[in-house]
């Protein structure tokens, strides 16, 4: 019984499916599987994965009868026989050490239930600066505390860089539909329930960006859907059910729009913190704009969340609650 299966769903990946199986079967570590999902492909997909089966029957090839890809995950997952799952997409790259260094890290850390690494994007002409930024951060968002930390700012973890504990993942749901990125959802669903985060600090995977990526094209990945997503489970975070005044940070006509989903699921600010005098002493939606310092003047520690999304801006605002003793995850979050 192999102790690794590695989830390869794909639809149309020839072009970049050999290069992606290559990668596998250049792995220090072969104690695995290869779960692949076909999930209604009308190119040569199908033929390459047989190939493949041919030289290595570590291979398993599915067909995925509900196309789409949460369908094809959760059946990959349910089809599994590794304690460990893999996940690989057909036009990524795994560096040699991958499945090893990963193995490893949760052998080492029993108490936590899904590891990523970090990533290199290629190829470079391709990559725009947004996305540019993202793997920056991606990057430094390496340990168990900064992940929690910053669950609410951006997905934490590139998706295909994930090796997790299958039993922790089908234990709370497996992967879920809906409108939502679903990645994305079930990190914030596990982190939820308690499980615990952490990455190797090693490049292990090399992310390929194309302008066709998912996540440009798909509404369930758009800004809106990730607000949503972010505002349902922040919503039930026991942070904001502590009895504290709830602040946020930016009163823009754009972080409004953005907040609104927390605000509909009941979460009324009691302050706008902002430092354009122009806003200040306003009052929006019934809420006082204020000053920073009116944080400091309540005698219960309001919780805040920073709504600011322009880089630098948010680095400062955190620096300064911390020089005030205000602590990431303890008394603030930063919402992307």
């Amino acid at each position: 019984m192999p102790r690794i299966s590695i989830l390869l769903p794909v639809r149309n990946g020839a072009a970049t499916l050999p290069e992606a199986l290559d990668s596998i079967a250049g792995q220090s570590c072969t104690d695995y599987e290869v779960i692949a999902v076909n999930d209604a492909s009308d190119d040569a997909t199908v033929d390459i994965l047989q190939q493949y089966r041919a030289q290595d029957t570590r291979l398993r090839l599915l067909e995925n009868p509900e196309p789409g890809l949460v369908n094809a995950l959760n059946l990959g997952l349910e089809q599994a026989r590794g304690e460990l799952i893999a996940r690989m997409d057909a036009d990524d790259r795994m560096h040699p050490q991958r499945l090893q260094c990963q193995r490893d890290w949760l052998q080492a850390h029993p108490g936590h239930d899904v590891v990523g690494c970090r990533v290199d994007l290629f190829p470079a002409e391709a990559v725009r600066n947004g996305m540019r930024h993202y793997v920056d951060w991606l990057n430094r968002c390496l340990t168990p505390t900064q992940i929690h930390q910053d669950i609410y700012l951006e997905s934490p973890l590139a998706h295909p860089s994930v090796m997790f504990r299958r039993r922790a993942v089908l234990a709370h749901g497996g992967y879920r539909n809906g409108d939502f990125p679903e990645d994305y959802e079930l990190w914030l669903r596990l982190h939820q329930q308690g499980v615990r985060f952490g990455k190797v600090d090693l490049s292990l995977l090399d992310w390929r960006e194309r302008p066709d990526r998912v996540s440009r094209c798909d509404p369930r990945c758009s800004r809106a859907a990730f607000d949503r997503i972010r505002a349902r489970y922040l919503s039930r975070d026991p942070l904001l059910h502590q009895g504290r005044p709830l602040a946020i940070w930016g009163a823009g006509r754009k972080t409004r729009r953005r907040v609104r989903p927390l605000l509909e699921l009941g979460h009324r600010p009691d302050a706008w913190i902002d430092i354009d005098p122009r806003k200040l002493g306003q009052c929006l939606d019934g809420v006082p704009v204020v000053a920073p310092p009116w944080l400091l003047a309540q005698p219960v520690r309001p919780v805040v969340l920073i709504y600011i999304a322009s880089h630098g801006a948010r680095e400062e605002i955190a620096a300064w609650l911390q020089g005030h003793d205000l602590r990431p995850g303890r008394d603030y979050y930063q919402v992307g």
